[in-house]
Order: C-alpha cells, then sequence, then structure tokens
C-alpha cells in the first residue's frame, strides 16, 4: 500500500560544527538533519521515542538512500521536509528532501526506510497500534 501522507518540515542551521575541512556540510551530517526532522515530526503528533524503548522498543534506521545535488555551507537556513511515503506493519518508509530556505530546489534527497524493533531479540515487531493510530490520523 502506497500512499503520500501530510508531510512536516523542520528548519536548521549549519553550523560550523557541521561543516567539512572544505567549508561545507559533511555529506553524513545530512543524515542527521533528517534524523532530527522525523523525531521532531513523531514529537508533534505527541509520539515520544524513549517511551518506547523503556518497553524495549526502537525504531531503527534499515536503508538510506541519498542524492547530494548542491553543497550547503555554513550558516545557512535549511528545510528539511519529511513525509511518511510507505506504512507496512513493521516499518515506515520516509521521503525527504532538505533545501535552502526561501528556495525551491533541493539540495540533498533521501529515502529512509525506518524499521521498528524488539530490542532484547533484535528481531522486526509490529509497529505499536498505537502509533499507527496516531499516523493514520495524519493520512
Amino acid at each position: 500500500m502506497t500512499t503520500e501522507l501530510l508531510s512536516f518540515e523542520w528548519p536548521i542551521r549549519v553550523y560550523y560544527e557541521d561543516t567539512d575541512a572544505g567549508g561545507v556540510v559533511f555529506y553524513a551530517n545530512y543524515l542527521k538533519f533528517m534524523e532530527r526532522a522525523r523525531t521532531e515530526w513523531l514529537r508533534q503528533m505527541g509520539i515520544e521515542q524513549d517511551l518506547f524503548l523503556t518497553q524495549g522498543i526502537a525504531f531503527m534506521v534499515r536503508r538510506t538512500e541519498v542524492d547530494y545535488r548542491a553543497p550547503a555551507v555554513f550558516n545557512d537556513e535549511l528545510i528539511v521536509v519529511s513525509q511518511i511515503v510507505q506504512k507496512k506493519r513493521a516499518s515506515l518508509i520516509f521521503q525527504q528532501t532538505i533545501q535552502r530556505k526561501n528556495e525551491v530546489s533541493a539540495i540533498v534527497t533521501g529515502q529512509v526506510t525506518i524499521a521498528c524493533v524488539d530490542l532484547e531479540r533484535g528481531k522486526p515487531i509490529a509497529i505499536p497500534k498505537s502509533i499507527m493510530e496516531v499516523l493514520a490520523r495524519v493520512g
């Protein structure tokens, strides 16, 4: 089942610590920006991941695909746009783009698959019903 769900935008400012020796954002930091945006989206919907950690459940990145189109540099204001494009029993697939504030073109695009995992067994499990109910309300 593939459906497009409500998107979420999260602002990020590039700090000096985010850049490499060439003065551009270090490529792995874009993944951190995407992670923050996904976490804040869930938080805005009332889903606090630390609660699930106490129950032995975690959401882990299973797969990423990232396309770097243009560099961001120190002090750029960026917007990370996140959208769930597929909900499965034990995973979510996010489409994410990063663009400069007030610009339309993406500088980075990515697709990230997040799996729900039983921490004790280290195996995928069904996403808790409470989370699926919240996600059903946004799309």
